[in-house]
């Protein structure tokens, strides 16, 4: 059960969901979710252990959850750039502490690079990236092989074969739905079974390709990008994740940060491993309390 925010509103400038989790006046940090195309929700209500400590800020990114846009307007990374930058702005999030989870890892470095460049207004204090999103095409391109690979392995097929004949599409539409999106996350944990705990989401697939297609041949490992952010950072990966772990240590290489591997875990610690994410962030994260 994803309890509500202690509050929420939309932005004025543009209009993006946001909404808030822990206490008011204690050290404000700003949570960006995966995707692209998806929404905050899926990373309650485990990420809120966070909150004992930490108001939690969280929004929902252009075009999904519930800043979905009317369609029409071309979505790329460089917009998620922008709008991160308004919702600093705009809720006075400073100094701006960043958690960035998968895609939202990548964000938030795409926002790093560009705030050491100058071309954003705000520039972030502490950087945390939990299984952050390949960094590169190449790690990118391994993902999505192996990935493919693990929904079409035998366990998953079985599972998959055991849900057809249950019969509980006829039975219980909702609980069908529920499983069918177990089963279409499952390769991205170490124990396929472990996708019952994830609260379940949807990716807008126009928003999805769009961001992609904008970043191109993308390399944040490349000189002058990951190398020129010189915040404090700390990035975390699962052992198991699907997303190379090269990717990770180069990241961690390049923002001379501690890079920590946390073990028996794929994709989604927050479910998993929820014991070995938590205490190292909050941690980090001390120093702003």
């Amino acid at each position: 059960m994803v309890p509500p925010p202690r509050t929420s509103g939309t932005l004025t400038s543009v209009p993006l969901y946001w909404c808030a989790y822990g206490p008011a006046g204690a050290p404000r940090v700003l949570v960006v979710h995966g995707g692209p195309g998806a929404h905050h929700d899926y990373l309650l209500p485990q990420m809120l252990t966070l909150a004992n400590r930490f108001e939690l800020i969280f929004y929902d990114q252009r075009g999904g959850g519930r800043s979905k846009t009317d369609g029409h307007e071309t979505i790329t990374w460089r917009t998620h750039v922008e709008d991160l930058d308004r919702v600093v702005g705009e809720l006075g999030i400073e100094p701006l502490n960043v958690v960035g989870y998968s895609w939202g890892g990548l964000l938030s470095s795409l926002y790093a690079i560009e705030a050491a460049a100058g071309r954003v207004a705000h520039r972030p204090a502490r950087l945390v990236l939990i299984d952050p999103a390949a960094m590169n095409r190449a790690y990118r391109a391994q993902f999505e092989a192996e990935f493919a690979r693990r929904q079409a392995s035998p366990e998953v097929a079985r599972l998959r074969e055991e849900l057809a004949a249950s019969g509980l599409r006829e039975r219980d539409l909702e609980a069908y739905r529920l499983r069918a999106f177990e089963l279409s996350v499952a390769g991205y944990f170490a124990d396929p079974r472990s996708a019952k705990d994830l609260t379940p989401f949807r990716v807008m697939g126009r928003v999805q390709q769009s961001v992609w297609d904008s970043l191109g041949d993308y390399d944040l490992l490349a000189p002058g990008q990951l190398d020129s952010v010189t915040v404090p950072s700390l990035v975390l990966h699962g052992r198991e994740d699907p997303i190379p772990l090269a990717s990770s240590e180069a990241c961690a290489d390049r923002l001379r940060a501690r890079l920590i591997v946390i073990e028996q875990c794929g994709h989604v610690p927050y479910v998993e491993q929820p014991g070995a994410l938590f205490p190292p962030i909050e941690e980090f994260l001390a120093a702003i309390a």
